[in-house]
């Protein structure tokens, strides 16, 4: 009897045993597949950040800025302020930059005016894309007590390669007599008094004003301006270019050049002053591949090159465009914001859809070419243009043109070395 009631024991004691290891095996197996995808790489986003709440608010200015806490798996290259006084404002609006990197950043404001309510919001640029940061608002002041002259500019005229003719008409002088006037202007949207400007007597009225020591073939912002003892109030902003180039068009007297090298033939684009090839490289040499190493790639979108070898990539008259070079470049198409748009072939031939803002005014047809890495491995053909420069950023860095399919930017970023880029010539 004894050896009889024992043996429900053992098997009960068996059972329980072999349940326990079933469960610490599907422990182990939960455990192992967790811990397998958190080892997952991440895909990189836009950065995350934070807007700050406008401080040192005064009738015609403020401080304002933003926290970076991420920047999406990619260096932050450029950061700042945008602004309007519309809601949801973005870098297409007014904006102004402050430096790069995560943290925190502040910057001013100049030039608004006076009893106005801004809108604003922090917005930061890695490779993937811009991030903007949460909208908030701030109204100036009302002119310290008293009323801002009234003031209107005129329209510009008599535009040559380095002067131009404008001017304003005060109308209202506020509550004291205007002390100062004329016109301020700059590359930069909404120029103030801290930038060039004329001073044009004193008092109402219209008054002309002679805008020197410009720039050829390079785009301007003016504003009239009038300042009594309550502040300094802007007219209207107008805009325009200084003559000596266009865009768009063959290059003078030399429509297509013929790599002598190895025979193949590029057309020409005058953008300004500059005249370009209208496509990107495809000379074989040194360090340089077809995107995922497929030759019809290199007849669409032309070779990928390392820094090094893009340096010669060019053939003899011609050369890879310094970063001075390109700054004039997108400059002369309206700055960084809206360059790209104009820059970038329309369509989506070869774009990934949207291709948002591609216009291709400026003739330069940049496609998307995409980038062969350090590690061999290949991305972003259809949704990125890479572009070299011939300035080195650092030992290992060398500055770059990066445009996007998803915004009308262009992107001043240092890329590595080592990694390949497209390769656009500019004639010597």
């Amino acid at each position: 009897m004894g050896n009889e009631t024992n043996k429900p024991v053992k098997m009960k004691t068996s059972r329980i045993i072999s349940l326990f290891a079933v469960l610490i095996i599907v422990t182990l197996t939960i455990s192992y597949n967790s811990c397998s995808k958190t080892e997952e790489t991440p895909t990189n986003t836009v950065p995350l950040l934070s807007t700050r709440i406008a401080s040192g608010v005064t009738n015609s200015s403020a401080t304002v800025g933003g926290i970076i806490t991420s920047n999406g798996g990619a260096t932050v290259t450029i950061r700042g302020v945008c602004y309007s006084t519309s809601s949801n404002p973005t870098v297409i609006d007014n904006s102004i930059q402050s430096g790069s990197g995560t943290g925190t950043f502040d910057c001013e404001i100049t030039g608004l005016n006076q009893n106005t309510k801004y809108y604003f919001k922090a917005y930061a640029m890695n490779s993937v894309g811009i991030g903007y940061g949460d909208q908030k608002s701030f109204t100036t002041q009302d002119g310290g007590g008293g009323d801002l002259p009234t003031v209107t500019t005129n329209t510009v005229s008599n535009i040559t390669q380095t002067s131009a003719t404008c001017g304003g008409n005060i109308t209202d002088q506020g509550s004291s007599s205007v002390s100062v006037k004329g016109v301020c202007w700059s590359t930069s949207s909404n120029p103030t008094t801290s930038d060039s400007h004329t001073t044009d007597g004193i008092g109402p009225g219209s008054f002309t004003s002679n805008i020197t020591g410009l720039t050829a073939n390079t785009p301007y912002y003016a504003r009239a301006y009038a300042t009594n003892n309550a502040g300094t109030a802007y007219g209207n902003q107008v805009n325009f270019t200084t003559t000596g180039g266009s865009a768009g068009e063959p290059c003078p007297g030399i429509p297509t050049i013929t790599d002598p090298r190895d025979l193949q033939v590029y057309p020409t684009v005058q953008i300004g002053s500059q005249c370009w090839l209208q496509k990107n490289m495809n000379y074989q040499t040194g360090n340089s591949w077809c995107y995922d190493n497929n030759t019809s790639n290199c007849t669409t979108y032309g070779r990928l090159y390392d820094w090094q070898t893009a340096l010669g990539a060019c053939p003899s008259g011609w050369h890879l465009p310094s970063d001075a070079e390109w700054t004039a470049l997108t400059t002369f198409l309206g700055g960084e914001p809206i360059a790209g748009g104009k820059m970038k072939e329309a369509g989506t031939a070869h774009w990934s859809s949207p291709n948002t803002g591609a216009t291709n005014s400026s003739g330069f047809a940049a496609l998307p070419g995409g980038t062969r890495y350090s590690n061999g491995n290949f991305g972003s053909l259809t949704n990125y243009a890479y572009f070299w420069s011939s300035t080195e950023y650092s030992s290992s860095g060398a500055w770059s043109r990066l445009l996007y399919g998803n915004n009308a930017y262009v992107n001043r970023y240092s890329g590595s070395k080592t990694d390949g880029c497209s390769a656009r010539c500019v004639q010597d």
